[in-house]
C-alpha cells in the first residue's frame, strides 16, 4: 500500500473533538437499554450527520483504495459493494450503541446544558461544515496554509487550538486510531486471500508508516479545528475547552473515540475482505 493511502486512512480516521460490527450481526434496537438523556445528546451533537459525512469520506478513500490496487478494476461493481457496506443506518447504529454503553454512569446533564445552549449547537454546526468542507482536498490544503501562517503569527486562535489538540489527546489517539485501523484492512486483505503476509510483517508495514501518520494528523487537525472555530470569538473558544475539561467532557471525548475507533476498525476489515474477494473475481 503506498503511503498516499496510508495517509488517506489516517485523514478518514480522525474524529472530530466533539465527535462495522452492525454488518456482521444485528443491531440493537435504537432505544435499548438507552437513557432518555443520552438519545438528546445524540441528537444535539447531531451523531446521525456525522456518520453520513464519514461515509463520502469512506466510499472516497474506498474507491481510491480499489484503483490503486486492481488495475483494470470494475469500478461500477466496486462502488456498488462499497455502497453496501457503508450502509448509513448500519453505521449509526453501532456508533450510537457503542456511545450509550461507553456513557453508561455519566451525567448527561451537563453536557446537555452546553450542546442545547446556542454556542453548543453553533459549535457542532461549525465543526460537521468544516469537516463537509474537508472533502474538497483544495480546502484543506488552503487551510493548512493558513493554520501556519497564523501560527508565525502567534494567534491566539492557534493557541487554542494547540491546545485542545493537547489536553484531549487528539494527535495520539487519531495515530492510534488509524494504525488500528490499517492493520484490521491488511487483516481483511490477508484473509481474503489478496496477500500472503503474517502479522509481524503487516505490523512492522504499520509501524513504519507511523511518522507519517502523525505528521499528516497534526497537520490535518490544526487545519480542520482553525477552518471550524475561526467564526467563533475567542471567549466562545475558551468557553468551549471549559467544558472539555470537565470529568463529563472528558468522558464524552473518550467516549466518542473509543465508538468511531470500533467503527473504522470494523469497516476497514470488511473493505478489505471484499476487495480481496473483488480481485479475486476480476482476475479469474
Amino acid at each position: 500500500m503506498s503511503a498516499s493511502l496510508a495517509r488517506s486512512l489516517a485523514r478518514s480516521v480522525l474524529v472530530l473533538v466533539v465527535t462495522l460490527a452492525a454488518l456482521l450481526a444485528p443491531a440493537l434496537p435504537a432505544t435499548a437499554q438507552r437513557a432518555p438523556q443520552v438519545d438528546r445528546l445524540m441528537v444535539a451533537l447531531r451523531v446521525a450527520d456525522m456518520v453520513a459525512i464519514m461515509r463520502h469520506e469512506g466510499l472516497a478513500y474506498g474507491a481510491d483504495l480499489g484503483a490503486e490496487m486492481m488495475p483494470g478494476l470494475d469500478r461500477r461493481g466496486w462502488q456498488a459493494r462499497l455502497e453496501r457496506l457503508y450502509d448509513h443506518a448500519r453505521m449509526q447504529a453501532m456508533v450510537e450503541e457503542s456511545l450509550a454503553r461507553e456513557l453508561r454512569g455519566v451525567d448527561p446533564a451537563p453536557l446537555l446544558a452546553f450542546f442545547d445552549a446556542p454556542l453548543g449547537a453553533r459549535v457542532v454546526a461549525l465543526e460537521l461544515s468544516a469537516r463537509e468542507a474537508f472533502l474538497d482536498p483544495a480546502t484543506e490544503e488552503a487551510a493548512n496554509a493558513r493554520y501556519i501562517e497564523l501560527a508565525d503569527e502567534g494567534a491566539r486562535i492557534v493557541g487554542q487550538i494547540d491546545t485542545m489538540i493537547a489536553e484531549s489527546d487528539l494527535v495520539e489517539r487519531n495515530v492510534s486510531g488509524a494504525l488500528n485501523a490499517t492493520l484490521m484492512l491488511y487483516r481483511g486483505l490477508a484473509d481474503g486471500g489478496a496477500w500472503d503476509l503474517d502479522e509481524d510483517a503487516m505490523l512492522r508495514d504499520i509501524w513504519a508508516q507511523e511518522a507519517a501518520v502523525r505528521a499528516d494528523s497534526q497537520a490535518w487537525l490544526g487545519a480542520y479545528l482553525l477552518t471550524a472555530y475561526t467564526p467563533l470569538d475567542g471567549d466562545a473558544v475558551d468557553r468551549y475547552l471549559a467544558m472539555w475539561r470537565t470529568p463529563e467532557g472528558r468522558a464524552l471525548n473518550a467516549a466518542l473515540f473509543v465508538a468511531f475507533d470500533r467503527l473504522y476498525e470494523e469497516l476497514s476489515y470488511l473493505v478489505g475482505r471484499a476487495l480481496a474477494e473483488h480481485k479475486r473475481g476480476q482476475d479469474l
